[in-house]
């Protein structure tokens, strides 16, 4: 058996988005968050397929209502039915492996972050869509291990990109050490090194640190990461502890990465004044387009589209405004999952 996971720039089959409703935590901001999601579906559709999980037929009608309102087509969407806690796709979603060629589903549980969140409806859903058929015949494989989809990042050649604060949290997988999990990831991603970073945080982000607001594989040769040039900002200390760890990695040749610095915005905040984990480094990468998320700061906004067209120069750069779901503490990358191709 030889196990493999994709990068997420190989060709894709679909995103999965969990289509936000009014019993979640988006109640209180449902509209502005249900129009980032229709953006997204407007960009996502013109490259390449998209499932889209409603509650239930009255919320089905509404989603499509909304999304005619806009001009926004409809009709090619592959709609599924899971009812759900919340709609971060990213890490309740399926993450797909190859064996031999052939596409597995693995369905890792998910626990609301380490139990901080009720979560019992989101564990589900992998299985409900794949009971559905709406995951085709593709083979799926329940896991007992916390495992949430935006705690890791891979650059298809066997290398995994994470932190210390996310996978060896006691609330995870309590029983293994990192010895335990390194073997176990080794051996269900098919992956031969794990890259963990001791370093790296964003104030508001209550996931431990997920590494897709810190730091990304853009090619097997490059990484790009949330930077902070402000010493009086909190984040400047933990965030240049991380990039001093991310010079100190080497590819599999020896030699470094070339790294991508992606300045964090001007602070934003909620209505309680609480700082909001506003991360340029949570795109989302699908056939011929890299979808960035964007936070009302022009200067800011600008320069990281710029680095990331750098870094993708054969791809569209599409800025999707995501102020709205920061306001749940995630982003744009958080709320999607890719379908590598074979699977829808």
């Amino acid at each position: 058996m030889t196990v493999t996971l994709k990068a997420e720039w190989s060709a894709q089959s679909g995103i999965i988005l969990a289509w936000p409703h009014p019993d979640s935590d988006w109640r209180n901001n449902l509209d502005a968050a249900e129009q980032v999601y229709c953006e997204l579906t407007r960009h996502i559709t013109r490259f390449e397929k998209l499932l889209i999980i409603y509650q239930d037929t009255e919320h089905l009608s509404h989603i499509r209502q909304r999304l005619t309102r806009q001009s926004i087509p409809w009709q090619a969407i592959k709609w599924c039915q899971a009812a759900s806690n919340d709609s971060w796709a990213r890490d309740f979603g399926p993450i797909t492996v190859f064996d031999n060629g052939q596409p597995i589903l693995l369905d890792f549980t998910f626990n609301g972050w380490g139990n901080k969140y009720p979560a019992e409806l989101d564990d589900r859903i992998t299985r409900h869509l794949h009971d559905q058929g709406c995951l085709d015949d593709i083979p799926i494989h329940s896991m007992d291990f916390v495992l949430e989809g935006g705690a890791i990042d891979c650059d298809g050649d066997g290398s995994l990109l994470t932190t210390r604060h996310c996978l060896l949290a006691p609330s995870r997988n309590p029983s293994l050490d990192q010895d335990g999990i390194e073997a176990f990831l080794s051996a269900t991603l098919g992956i031969d090194r794990i890259l963990w970073l001791e370093h790296g945080e964003l104030n508001g982000d209550d996931t431990d640190s997920h590494v897709d607001m810190l730091a990304r594989f853009c090619s097997r040769d490059t990484i790009t990461f949330s930077h902070c040039d402000d010493p009086g900002d909190y984040h400047y200390s933990p965030l240049q502890a991380m990039q001093r760890e991310l010079e100190q990695l080497r590819r599999k040749d020896g030699s470094p990465y070339r790294l991508v610095p992606l300045t964090l915005p001007q602070a934003k905040y909620n209505d309680a004044g609480q700082r909001l984990p506003a991360s340029y480094a949570n795109f989302l990468i699908i056939n011929g387009a890299v979808l960035v998320p964007i936070y009302a700061d022009p200067a800011a906004d600008s320069l990281a589209l710029q680095r990331l067209q750098s870094c993708f120069p054969g791809h569209e750069i599409i800025a999707i405004n995501c102020l709205p779901l920061i306001q749940q503490y995630g982003s744009l990358h958080c709320v999607s999952m890719q379908l590598p191709e074979g699977v829808l």
